[in-house]
C-alpha cells in the first residue's frame, strides 16, 4: 500500500498461450488482495488461449503486441507505457520479459523490478549471470533452482526467494468412484508437456514402446503444443503402431484428461516446478517421471511415484510397467501423492507469500536499500 492507494503491480508476460507460467500468473493475479494491490497483466505478442480466465473483474490485460513474435514495436510500447503510467512493482515472467523488462524497467525507473526463474533452463536463457543486477530480486518456484542461481550464476542469497506454485484443489480432483476410466479401451499413460527439447519426448516414446509389448492395449496421450510437434509426431509414427500415441493440443481444461488416465508420465531433462505433475498428483494419479530438479522435490520416490534418471528410457519403462502391472500399488501411490501435493501446494499460502514478498520489496525500496 502506498500513500496514494494500492501498489500498482504489473505482470509482464510474453503471451497468454496455454502454459504453466501463464496459468499460475492468472491464478495469482486474480487472488491478490485488491485493497493492497492493483494488478495488471501486460503481454508482448499474440496468444490469447487464456483469455476467458483473464477476464476476471478488476484484472486489466494490456496487449502491447499482437504479432506472432515479440517485435520492436511491442518493446517500444512497453518502454513508453512504463514511462507514461508509473508502475510500483514490475514482475517479469518467461524469458523475453525477463531480458527486456529489466532493461526497460530500469530506464523507466520502476521502483521494484522482480525477475523470475521458473525452469531449469531459464537462468541461461535469461542471461542471469549478466542481468541479475538489473533486478531488485529474483523469484524461483523450486528450491533446486534457487540453489543453481546462487551457486552457478553468482546471485547473492539475499536477492533470491523461492515460492512454490499453488494448486486449486477444486480445479483438480480424482474421478468419482463410479467413473469408468478409459471407456474400456485400455489404460492411458498421460503426459502434459510442451513439445520442446527440455521435455525430452523421445525418451518417453522409447520407454512406451517397451511398455506396449507387455500392455498392448495401453495408449500414450501426449497433451501440448510446441516447436517440436512435427518431430515428436514423426518419432511416434516410427516407434509405435498407429493409434497407440494420441496427440491432443494444449488446453485450459485438463481435468477430464487427468481423470481418465491411469498413470502420469514426464521425461524432462530439466524442470523448475512441474505444474502438470502437481495437477496429476492432485487428481490421484501415480507418477512415473525423471527425477530432475523440482520433480524430485515434489514426488517422493517409492511413495507417491517412481523416479528414474534423465534420458534413461529403459528405467522409465520399468517404472511405467510396474504401475500398470499393479493397479493396487498405482492407486495407493496416487492417494499418497494427492495428500502430499494438497498439503504442500496450497494456493492460499502461495498468494500470501507473494503478497508478503511484494510488501517487503516495496518497504526496502522506500528505505533506499
Amino acid at each position: 500500500m502506498t500513500e496514494r492507494g494500492p501498489l500498482r503491480v504489473v505482470f509482464l508476460l510474453q503471451d497468454l498461450l496455454f502454459g504453466g507460467t501463464q496459468r499460475q500468473a492468472l491464478d495469482l493475479a486474480r487472488r491478490l488482495d485488491p485493497e493492497r494491490f492493483k494488478v495488471e497483466i501486460w503481454t508482448l505478442m499474440a496468444g490469447e488461449d487464456f483469455d476467458p480466465q483473464s477476464s476476471a473483474p478488476g484484472l486489466a490485460v494490456v496487449r502491447l503486441g499482437r504479432s506472432a513474435r515479440v517485435g520492436l514495436a511491442a518493446l517500444a510500447r512497453l518502454l513508453a507505457r512504463l514511462r507514461r503510467e508509473p508502475v510500483d512493482i514490475l514482475v517479469l515472467l518467461t524469458v523475453v520479459p525477463n531480458i527486456h523488462g529489466r532493461v526497460f524497467g530500469l530506464m523507466a525507473r520502476v521502483p521494484v523490478i522482480l525477475g523470475t526463474c521458473r525452469g531449469r533452463g531459464s537462468p541461461t536463457r535469461q542471461h542471469e549471470r549478466l542481468l541479475w543486477p538489473l533486478a531488485d530480486h529474483v523469484l524461483c518456484n523450486a528450491a533446486s533452482l534457487g540453489r543453481v542461481l546462487v551457486r552457478d550464476f553468482g546471485l547473492p542469497e539475499g536477492r533470491v526467494s523461492v515460492i512454490e506454485n499453488g494448486l486449486d484443489p477444486e480445479a483438480f480432483s480424482p474421478a468419482g468412484p463410479d467413473a469408468k476410466k478409459n471407456s474400456g479401451e485400455g489404460p492411458v499413460v498421460l503426459c502434459v508437456a510442451r513439445l520442446a527439447r527440455d521435455k525430452d519426448h523421445e525418451t518417453l516414446l522409447r520407454a512406451f514402446a517397451l511398455v506396449a509389448r507387455k500392455h498392448p492395449q495401453a495408449r500414450l496421450r501426449l497433451v501440448g503444443d510446441g516447436p517440436l510437434e512435427a518431430e515428436v509426431k514423426a518419432l511416434a509414427r516410427g516407434l509405435l503402431p498407429e493409434g497407440r500415441a494420441v496427440f491432443t493440443p494444449g488446453n485450459a481444461d485438463l481435468l477430464g484428461l487427468y481423470q481418465q488416465a491411469s498413470v502420469f508420465a514426464l521425461s524432462s531433462r530439466q524442470e523448475g516446478f512441474p505444474n502438470a505433475v502437481a495437477e496429476a498428483m492432485a487428481c490421484g494419479l501415480p507418477v512415473a517421471a525423471t527425477g530432475v530438479d523440482g520433480v524430485a522435490e515434489l514426488v517422493e520416490h517409492g511413495v507417491s511415484g517412481l523416479l528414474s534418471p534423465a534420458r534413461d528410457h529403459e528405467a522409465l519403462a520399468r517404472n511405467l510397467t510396474r504401475l500398470l502391472d499393479d493397479p493396487a500399488l498405482a492407486r495407493e501411490m496416487g492417494a499418497l501423492g494427492r495428500a502430499r501435493v494438497l498439503a504442500r501446494c496450497s494456493m492460499e499460502r502461495m498468494v500470501e507469500r507473494h503478497q508478503d514478498l511484494f510488501d517487503a520489496l516495496w518497504a526496502a525500496r522506500k528505505r533506499g536499500k
